[in-house]
């Protein structure tokens, strides 16, 4: 079945369209497991900290006393941020607008980071971007700029502060933001490519990397509701709690938490790891980001 470009991949910027995810307020009072001083004193930067599960991640790092930055593309989306964290915790935020696809300024943001701070502590890789489309139809600019992105620039980012932390003779921590690939992903084969291709690099460099005492794990978060739902129809985002058996969409906090987890002391023995966090859709259902096909549609199946 082809499905309808125009269709499957609405303009998130659409004022008609529901605004998801949490806001700005939620990520500077939403309850959390960890103590207030987690992360006082360590240095923490997320790719794609603007928005969604970055964003959310910044928020939390803040609050529990690291030292946060943050790059992305949109340079209104990361001061916006870094306001809102300052207002919510007096914290500043160091803000880079930057594209990881771009290995020199990958080397400059890695710089800058520790000019500012000292050095890094934790590496956050959650920038990245898709759409749904049948994989026979994908062209090759799509195809190329998904995986530049989400496979090519989260390599850069790793190298560079890997061997920054080589150089320094000091420890590191990379967590990779992937997919729950395991089954594959229907209407999103090149993302389902990049994400596996992250996740067996994460886990080969775990161990390479491991003589430096850098540690890399991954983190696969399923059904996270944010505003990066603006790339889809609505009548797949109807579906998509039904992919698994809980029957519930995740928010951004659930992938916050786990990022402040790995990036603590209480994860100084986890290596090499996938953590996904979907619910039981592994077990259960299968997402289509495009709406379901009528082929496969049996009736209220996932």
């Amino acid at each position: 079945m082809k499905i309808d470009e125009a269709h499957v991949r609405p303009d998130p910027d659409d004022p008609t369209r529901p605004k998801r995810g949490l806001t700005e307020d939620a990520l500077a009072t939403r309850a959390t497991v960890y103590r207030p001083d987690l992360l006082a004193g360590q240095t923490v930067l997320i790719t794609g900290g603007g928005s969604g599960m970055g964003k959310a991640a910044a928020f939390l790092a803040a609050r529990l006393g690291a030292n946060v930055a943050i790059c992305g593309r949109r340079e209104e989306k990361l001061v916006e941020t870094s306001d809102a964290i300052r207002a919510a915790t007096g914290a500043s935020v160091l803000t880079c607008p930057m594209s990881i696809r771009d290995p020199a300024a990958v080397e400059a943001l890695i710089a800058r980071v520790h000019d500012q701070f000292g050095g890094l502590d934790t590496l956050v890789n959650n920038a990245g971007g898709q759409f749904p489309q049948d994989a026979i139809d994908f062209s090759r600019k799509g195809w190329l700029a998904v995986i530049d992105t989400n496979l090519n620039g989260t390599w850069w980012m790793m190298q560079e502060a890997a061997q920054r932390w080589r150089a320094d003779g000091k420890p590191g921590n990379i967590i990779n933001i992937v997919a729950n690939v395991e089954r594959g992903m229907p209407q999103a084969a090149h993302t389902c490519a990049a994400r596996a291709g992250v996740i067996y690099l994460s886990k080969t460099v775990a161990t390479e990397w491991a003589p430096f005492n850098i540690r890399v794990n991954c983190i696969g978060p399923g059904v996270i509701e944010t505003e990066g739902f603006g790339v889809y129809p609505e009548e797949a985002l109807r579906r998509f709690h039904q992919a698994n058996p809980m029957k519930i969409r995740g928010d951004a906090w659930d992938v916050a938490e786990a990022i402040a987890y790995l990036a603590s002391p209480a994860a100084r023995f986890v290596n090499g790891e996938l953590m996904i966090i979907d619910g039981g859709q592994a077990q259960w259902g299968v997402v289509w980001p495009g709406g379901m096909p009528d082929y496969f549609d049996e009736g209220g199946a996932a």
